[in-house]
């Protein structure tokens, strides 16, 4: 992977766009995080490599959480009337499975559940993992002209790669990397490097302070992307459900947000340096959920709502699955609403085609004022 990085900083002239690196370090065909044979997900660390992972997601944490988005999906996909769920990202494929799962019951015929994920090594995971399901369940690795249904991402945007902004003594840079002189012992061939930019954060950032963040163009423009399919046909119907940690422009740029929100994932633990284990480690940052909703809506789509993910997991009815599941799986669900774990962190937002319906999960504590 170092010297895949290498040739790209060469090939670039000696210095890579941040955002540049990071779609390298996750996605370089075969040594990139996601593109490589490394485990991701799982619950805990253990030291069998077979079975050691890098970070929980909440599909993994318990069945719960899909069983509860099944609610809102399967109240979608009757309001559009369609069978089609398209999943972004779909991980160990566990997501897939509790929601298939669940639909089933509720009398939900799935005509088809389509995953789009860029990773081959995944792709067999969730394909063993899915493979009860049949010819549902089916792999894509581009969009089609037009396509409807309900589109499902939990934590998708925040591994798409951003561009980092530093304001330094008052004057605005774009962030990169370069390959450094190795000294004797040093493990770390890459170091920053600060360019003078004309882009600058959506908002201003109040104070004179140096000042380091991110800006998400890719991220906005996989929403505008998707937008476009779902709108492509006049007669199509769509709904979007969008789950990740983030926050609204107003709290993204805040003055004390100094240090920006990049941070990588390695065994379960956290660490602020994308330049060292490079390929070895999840790299992501919070979303800045105002901005993909203007994407969404300069395309034509329309919020359903937005709300934290404790909210949208409690209107769509987990106390009472909670109230039927074992122990574990209660302590686990707990950890999806409690407003210090992933409760309030983690958001959930939701578009649609045509005119906005009562969604379940945004029901009651619906933030969409503070975008």
């Amino acid at each position: 992977m170092q010297t895949h990085i290498e040739t790209a900083i060469k090939q670039a002239g000696g210095w890579l766009p941040f955002d540049a690196f990071m779609a390298q370090a996750l996605y370089a065909p075969g040594l990139g995080y996601y593109a490589n044979d490394l485990r991701k997900f799982g619950t805990m660390p253990s030291g069998d490599a077979a079975s050691s992972s890098d970070f929980v997601t909440a599909p993994e944490l318990t069945p719960l959480f899909g069983q509860a988005l099944a609610k809102q999906i399967g109240q979608a996909l009757q309001h559009t009337g369609t069978s089609e769920i398209w999943e972004f990202g779909a991980g160990s494929g566990a997501l897939a499975q509790q929601v298939l799962t669940a639909l089933q019951p509720m009398g939900q015929l799935i005509s088809r559940y389509t995953i789009v994920d860029l990773s081959g090594t995944l792709r067999q995971r969730q394909q063993e993992r899915l493979a009860a399901f049949g010819d549902t369940v089916r792999w894509v690795n581009e969009l089609p002209d037009s396509m409807q249904g309900v589109v499902l991402g939990n934590e998708v945007l925040d591994a798409m790669p951003v561009k980092l902004l530093a304001r330094v003594n008052g004057e605005w840079f774009e962030r990169g990397v370069v390959q450094k002189q190795i000294e004797i012992g040093d493990q770390n061939t890459f170091a920053w490097q600060d360019r003078p930019t004309e882009l600058r954060p959506p908002v201003e950032v109040l104070g004179a302070h140096d000042y380091l963040t991110e800006i998400h163009p890719q991220a906005e423009a996989f929403m505008r992307t998707l937008a476009q399919k779902l709108l492509a046909n006049p007669h199509s119907k769509g709904a979007v459900f969008l789950i990740d940690y983030g926050f609204p422009e107003s709290e993204y740029y805040h003055p004390q947000r100094h240090m920006g929100t990049v941070m990588c994932h390695l065994a379960h633990q956290a660490d602020g340096d994308p330049l060292v284990q490079v390929g070895q480690k999840d790299i992501t940052a919070h979303v800045n959920f105002t901005g993909i909703a203007l994407a969404a809506q300069d395309m034509g789509l329309n919020c359903l709502g937005y709300t934290s993910q404790g909210r949208f997991l409690l209107n769509c009815g987990l106390p009472e699955l909670m109230a039927n599941a074992d122990l574990k799986n209660r302590s686990h669900a707990m950890k999806l609403i409690n407003e210090h774990e992933m409760g309030e962190l983690f958001k959930v937002i939701g578009f649609c085609t045509g005119e906005v319906w009562d969604a379940m999960g945004f029901s009651a504590g619906d933030r969409t004022h503070t975008l």
